[in-house]
């Protein structure tokens, strides 16, 4: 039998979230996230799986903060034509990664206007 010492694990922790910022945004939490400055990108690949033509597309997103936030967000992004799927991977108060599956390629500017409705998201250039 092999014995695992046990040793003492640090884990990070969030720094406290400023209150004065005005909230996340989502309109529904209060968590009191800040905004941060951010552009956009995307990539785009082609999943060979389906065998219908799929467009994946992978968002960096700040100004989320939780389950709500991240629930809106996804929310407006479905409701733009030609989506399949949206999964985020919430980085509570940093920069959280979300993916969008697509019939079709889609245009950076109706993916800001999706946020923009959801909250105050903003894409994250990396």
């Amino acid at each position: 039998m092999t014995e695992i010492a046990n040793t003492p694990r640090s884990l990070p922790l969030l720094e406290d979230q400023a209150t004065d910022s005005g909230g996340c945004g989502c309109g529904g939490c209060g968590c009191g996230a800040s905004d941060a400055d951010s552009a956009a990108t995307t990539s785009s690949s082609i999943d060979q799986e389906n065998p219908m033509t799929t467009h994946t597309h992978t968002y960096a997103v700040s100004g989320m903060t939780c389950g709500h936030c991240a629930a809106a967000v996804t929310s407006e992004l479905q409701s733009l034509d030609g989506v399949t799927d949206v999964h985020v991977d919430l980085v509570a108060g940093g920069t959280s990664t979300v993916t969008v599956a697509s019939q079709a390629p889609l245009d950076d500017i109706q993916v800001r206007a999706a946020l923009d409705e959801a909250g105050e998201y903003q894409l994250v250039q990396r």
